[in-house]
């Protein structure tokens, strides 16, 4: 086995392949000329030597040929040079990161001899345009999706290495079902002393936060997710996708980005998952490859794996939020106006029945828990769902939560299932996490008879749309009702439709507040109190946009002013 030494990481980390332009150690070495490719390396830097007397005095701006005297004259002398400093071949041969690093550089360089004041900001902005153009001239670069795996340090490098020699050799000094039984900071210390023994065995050189690194991964092994653990640690992801065991994105910010982590193989990537369902009571395996469960903080998982998924298991998980929502933070967040928030306090304090739609990762199950928050401590409240990760705040809250059939197809309990064995439970309010099938019409009936101020969920991407679907899964009921009976029921039961989306800058808005009137004829009336209308975009790339009140008097104007509400809902509606 071949050994490693603290020197051998730290020569590798001071020198990346593919990367030098002058970047060594993490930091800028400005100044540095780029020279032909030459060894391994795709870009040689060569650092001027230190003189050996005091630092010149920097030159001032006059002493430059055709000094620049602002940042458009300086773009345009670096345009000028740059081809001759960084070269189409070494362009095509490397990374977009890389390139961005040594165009940043060579700006602030250039910025520095010529006595321009530059921001950092600044200093990006011009760096995109040169790196854009320099790309385009150069006919595009060989390997784009080089720049989209994140480099893994040496440091990381050498913990894995030496994880997969200690992890085979630590089950074998270890009792599995004693160490699991054990509080983690306990079995930290214990693995700590075992693995300290056999790295002097193997003879593996790692420092204190290297030997602390390996335990954490090994413990995530024996107890956690593995590899998942940083990420679900992490309160910035929202989302984790795993599509195969050497690729994994996250959600940030309601953008998406590729992350380093991996799985040893398809057959570790299949025991996390086997993991995440027997823990909640539920299998995935050839016969049953796909499966709704949560993780233990009420995270939302689903897991498919093969023949269905080809590329190896797939595990999508939507993060418990620790930070609980509610309208008022919403409301700091930008996703609706203060008159929208006002609107929908009055819908819930009123009792209204009400849908929330929007598409996948809009927001509709946060917008849910924030809408439910305004519910009064004093009712009972049945929630149901395939998957339970709702957050009530209330103290009389009874969570339902579906079944898939056993090994021989037997035993399955359906949303129908609970939402009719939930009527009998006396509840004051029934929450749907998602309406998808038959359901539709139990819950309908539900709000029908007594149980206002229920609540529930729907994929589409318009209000209209919210009606269709749901007509439609009514239909999945197989009761071969008339098409106006439907609609006539789903007018009586509806009172409010919510639209949220998740808009190109990644931010989740409330676009619709609609109000279900009634029916003119066989078609279901509803009108706008508030729409989002988009005006532009600000220097940040954020979207800007007015919450337009129709005006309207609201349907349920009465009710408002039965609960006492009537002005509040006149003032919020403009």
């Amino acid at each position: 086995m071949k050994q490693s030494t603290p020197f051998s990481r730290r020569s590798t980390s001071a020198r990346r392949s593919l990367a030098g332009f002058g970047r060594a150690n993490g930091e800028a070495a400005n100044g540095a000329t780029l020279g032909a490719s030459t060894g391994n390396d795709v870009l040689e830097v060569q650092k001027p030597m230190a003189p050996s007397g005091p630092a010149p005095e920097p030159k001032p701006a006059d002493a430059v040929p055709n000094s620049p005297q602002n940042i458009d004259d300086l773009s345009d002398l670096i345009e000028s040079k740059i081809g001759k400093h960084i070269t189409p071949e070494e362009v095509r041969m490397s990374s977009r990161a890389d390139l961005a690093l040594a165009v940043e550089d060579y700006v602030r360089q250039i910025a520095g001899e010529t006595g321009i004041e530059i921001t950092d900001a600044e200093v990006r902005d011009l760096a995109t345009y040169l790196l854009n153009d320099l790309i385009e001239r150069a006919g595009g670069i060989e390997d784009p999706l080089s720049s989209l795996t994140p480099p893994k340090s040496a440091s990381t490098d050498t913990v894995l290495h030496a994880k997969e020699v200690v992890q085979p050799l630590l089950m074998e000094h270890i009792d599995p079902q004693a160490a699991s039984e054990l509080p983690r900071s306990e079995l930290a210390e214990q693995v700590g002393d075992v693995v300290g023994e056999l790295l002097v065995q193997e003879k593996i050189n790692l420092n204190l936060k290297e030997q602390r690194d390996l335990v954490t991964l090994l413990l995530n092994d024996m107890l956690g997710l593995g590899p998942l653990e940083p990420l679900l640690a992490d309160d910035a992801i929202s989302d984790i996708m795993v599509n195969g065991p050497n690729q994994v994105y996250v959600e940030r910010g309601g953008k998406l980005d590729l992350t380093d982590v991996t799985f040893r193989d398809n057959r570790h990537l299949l025991n996390i998952a086997q993991r995440i369902v027997t823990a909640v009571g539920r299998r995935v395996d050839e016969t049953s490859p796909i499966c709704d469960a949560r993780l233990a903080d009420g995270s939302r998982v689903n897991v498919i794996i093969p023949p269905l998924a080809i590329d190896g298991a797939s595990i999508s998980i939507r993060k418990f939020a620790k930070q609980k929502i509610t309208l008022e933070k919403m409301l700091d967040f930008g996703s609706m106006s203060p008159n929208v928030a006002q609107v929908l306090k009055i819908a819930g304090a009123c009792r209204l029945n009400i849908l929330i739609s929007g598409g996948t990762g809009s927001g509709k199950t946060t917008m849910l828990n924030a809408v439910s928050r305004l519910i009064d401590r004093g009712e009972r409240v049945v929630t149901i769902e395939d998957a339970a990760e709702l957050q009530m705040q209330q103290p009389h809250v009874v969570r339902l939560e579906t079944r898939p059939a056993n090994l021989e197809g037997k035993g399955e309990i359906t949303m129908r299932d609970l939402v009719k064995n939930a009527l009998r439970m006396r509840p004051d309010r029934i929450i749907l996490g998602e309406i998808r099938g038959g359901e539709a019409i139990d819950m309908l009936q539900a709000m029908n008879t007594g149980h206002d101020g229920s609540m529930g969920t729907i994929h589409a991407n318009r209000p209209r749309e919210a009606l269709t679907r749901l007509e439609n899964m009514v239909n999945m009921a197989g009761l071969n009702l008339p098409t106006k009976a439907i609609r006539e029921q789903i007018a009586a039961a509806l009172d409010l439709i919510i639209q949220v989306s998740r808009m190109r800058d990644g931010g989740r808005r409330t676009v619709y507040v609609t109000e279900v009137v009634g029916m003119e004829g066989d078609v279901i009336t509803t009108q706008d109190l508030f729409r989002f209308e988009w005006k532009g975009q600000d220097e940040s790339g954020k979207l800007i946009g007015d919450w337009v009140s129709s005006g309207v008097r609201p349907h349920f104007m009465a009710r408002a002013e039965y609960f006492g509400l009537g002005r509040a809902l006149m003032q919020a509606m403009g």
